[in-house]
């Protein structure tokens, strides 16, 4: 058996997804078709650190990312297919879905489906005030849109 040469990655980067100087992990990837993104979260150091954020807020905040990586690989909203959501607190999952909702609204109208989706709580991420960290993955041949 033969196997084929493998598909380039393509490293995605935005503007609105600042690449840390100590960072050991890359933000997104495209091959292919295929886009994966590593945690997003309302990191201190990517906006206004002055003012702690709701879960709401950090999840739009985290949302925005995603879109900003997944139009730099030249997908859209309607092209990411799974989010895997991690929480703090368990009892903040009606204001990440409340997020969620009006993010994906455009995609879900008109019997359109919203991305697949896990969601579990963990002890906790990087930062203390970090209350919502997102893994998303697209593919630019779904149209979630259309589904």
């Amino acid at each position: 058996m033969q196997i084929e040469s493998p598909i380039k990655a393509e490293r995605i980067r935005a503007q609105a997804v600042p690449d840390l100087g100590t960072a050991t992990w890359t933000n997104g990837i495209r091959f292919g078709n295929e886009i994966l993104m590593s945690g997003m979260t309302a990191h201190p150091a990517t906006r206004d650190a002055q003012k702690p954020l709701t879960t709401y807020e950090q999840t739009l905040v985290v949302l925005g990312k995603i879109r900003a990586l997944v139009e730099a690989g030249g997908g859209s909203l309607a092209n990411v297919y799974k989010l895997v959501v991690y929480v703090t607190d368990i009892a903040d999952k009606d204001e990440v879905g409340r997020a969620r909702r009006e993010f994906f609204a455009d995609v879900a109208a008109n019997g359109g489906a919203y991305p697949c989706s896990t969601l579990v709580q963990v002890s906790g991420l990087v930062f203390p005030e970090l209350r919502v960290e997102i893994e998303a993955f697209a593919r630019l041949d779904i149209d979630l849109s259309a589904a």
